[in-house]
């Protein structure tokens, strides 16, 4: 098991437990997350998951690399306590998720 760090949780929307952020409010929201695999001839796919949903998807899959990022980013219209997070699909990330990251922001309140 790895542990998580927050580094920044204004209003404490993000639940440590649950590793999912819960919006506060009905509005915009920007999300982004970054992740590392960690073997070479494997393949990685993780969906940021909007209740229960994928929404968006970020695949690793070059077989002659080690080490290899994905990323991805979008801008979503949440409503009050929609839950967001990260789900592993398939393959195995450097570190669990020592060394990944997501971050997300209310743009604008509706």
């Amino acid at each position: 098991m790895f542990l998580i760090c927050v580094l920044v949780n204004i209003g404490n929307h993000f639940d440590l437990k649950a590793s999912a952020f819960q919006a506060p409010r009905r509005g915009i929201y920007s999300f982004s997350f970054h992740v590392v695999k960690v073997y070479n001839r494997q393949t990685i796919q993780v969906n940021l998951m909007h209740n229960e949903y994928p929404i968006i998807s970020a695949f690793a899959g070059d077989q002659d690399v080690t080490r290899e990022a994905a990323s991805n980013g979008v801008l979503l219209h949440l409503e009050r306590d929609d839950r967001l997070y990260l789900k592993l699909e398939r393959g195995n990330l450097m570190g669990g998720w020592k060394y990944s990251t997501f971050s997300g922001f209310l743009v604008f309140p509706l």
